[in-house]
């Protein structure tokens, strides 16, 4: 009986060592997302002057729940308030200067960066008061799409009137110590805006 003890032993660690090689480096993972420090609603900067385009913008890491990664086919954001939902499914990010997303791998390590969301084109969408639901998509090689983030968020009748002025928008600014999103109008030139 004695003798089957260090056999059981030896099996149950070579099984828990396949379990964490097919986890750790065969399994794919899944993109995961950290909390954006920065949330931006309002007009896209590169057409600031004549223009009613808007954007959502997001500052966040991206990383992947295994050592093998992923790559991004595509992002997109999707902004619910009420009944009303609007995909901003053009997604730009900056890598070293702003660049159209597609192809971008994300490991482990994951991936800091500002992403850009803007609207399909011809597409208009107000900022209206009122409580927002965001989505944040993406859509691995292999064509799946799922949500990796969700935040509610909400516009103030008061930074809905100030953002009437095409040339301001509304930042939502972490708070660590708080634990949500402090929303403030910032009121800046045409490259600020960029951000």
């Amino acid at each position: 009986m004695y003798n089957f003890i260090p056999l059981i032993i030896s099996v149950l660690a070579l099984l828990l060592s396949a379990l964490t090689f097919y986890y750790s480096r065969l399994k794919k993972g899944e993109v995961k997302m950290t909390k954006p420090t920065t949330i931006f609603f309002g007009p896209d900067g590169v057409n600031l002057e004549n223009s009613e385009e808007k954007k959502v913008f997001i500052r966040t890491l991206l990383y992947s729940s295994s050592d093998r990664g992923q790559y991004i086919q595509n992002m997109f954001v999707r902004l619910q308030r009420g009944e009303s939902i609007q995909n901003f499914n053009v997604w730009v990010y900056d890598d070293k200067g702003l660049a159209r997303g597609s192809g971008l791998f994300v490991n482990k390590e994951g991936i800091s960066s500002n992403h850009h969301f803007l609207l399909p084109r011809n597409a208009v969408y107000d900022f209206l008061p009122g409580e927002y639901q965001l989505e944040v998509f993406v859509e691995t090689v292999n064509n799946k799409t799922y949500k990796i983030f969700e935040q509610n968020l909400n516009i103030a009748t008061s930074h809905y009137e100030e953002v009437m002025d095409k040339k301001s928008g509304i930042f939502y600014d972490w708070a660590p110590d708080s634990k949500n999103y402090d929303a403030h109008v910032d009121r800046r030139n045409k490259k600020a805006l960029q951000c």
